[in-house]
């Protein structure tokens, strides 16, 4: 499945915008096992990129297409519920845990939903980010670190061609946060999926194999 799209602009950008982005007001196409970087400064529309991808928004001009070619903005609830269960995953920049559910509950709602691993297989990714001790904590309980790591976590339970990741280590330090990466490329390489990764210029160890400035 390929993901792309055609003269992207959010509507409270002006025109002028496409002339200096390498994203905005392009045609771009994205297929599975791609490592995509996005890089730019706050306020420069990283989050709302990743919002349009996942179809949280719909406040741009342009089209994003999945596969054939089908605009996401043709698409109905059934269609978004059917292509985030098994063909995008997320990673959001605000997490959007249940806080008053445990980091367990958090994770197993997921796994429910659309199972890729085996139910231990939760165990074994907390405990490899350093927070299986926080498996029967409220998420809100937790650090925002820990809460990162559950909503990284989280989108790798379930299957996905697109893995979107939006500033996912903005409250970890670098050992965690490299150990979160390995962890995710591990999952996209077993499925074969792409990684569209947006955030500062400071992560340098994401093994991009595009990179766009926005």
């Amino acid at each position: 499945m390929q993901l792309t799209i055609n003269n992207l602009l959010p509507i409270y950008f002006p025109d002028t915008r496409k002339q200096t982005s390498e994203v905005w007001g392009k045609e771009l196409s994205f297929q599975p096992g791609e490592m995509v970087k996005i890089v730019a400064p706050s306020g420069s529309g990283k989050t709302s990129l990743m919002h349009f991808l996942y179809g949280l928004r719909s406040d741009y001009h342009g089209e994003i297409s999945y596969g054939e070619k089908r605009s996401i903005r043709t698409f109905n609830a059934e269609d978004f519920a059917a292509q985030r269960k098994e063909k995008v995953s997320i990673v959001l920049q605000d997490m959007r845990l249940l806080p008053e559910q445990t980091v367990y509950e958090n994770l197993f709602i997921k796994h429910q939903l659309q199972p890729f691993h085996p139910v231990e297989r939760i165990k074994e990714m907390t405990e490899r980010l350093g927070i299986g001790s926080k498996l029967n904590s409220k998420c809100k309980t937790c650090s925002y670190g820990e809460q990162q790591r559950v909503a990284i976590i989280r989108a790798l339970l379930q299957p996905f061609q697109f893995l979107l990741l939006d500033e996912p280590f903005s409250h970890l330090d670098n050992n965690n946060s490299m150990r979160a990466m390995d962890l995710m490329l591990e999952e996209a390489k077993v499925r074969g999926a792409a990684i569209v990764f947006a955030d500062l210029e400071r992560i340098d160890y994401f093994p991009f194999t595009k990179l766009y400035h926005l």
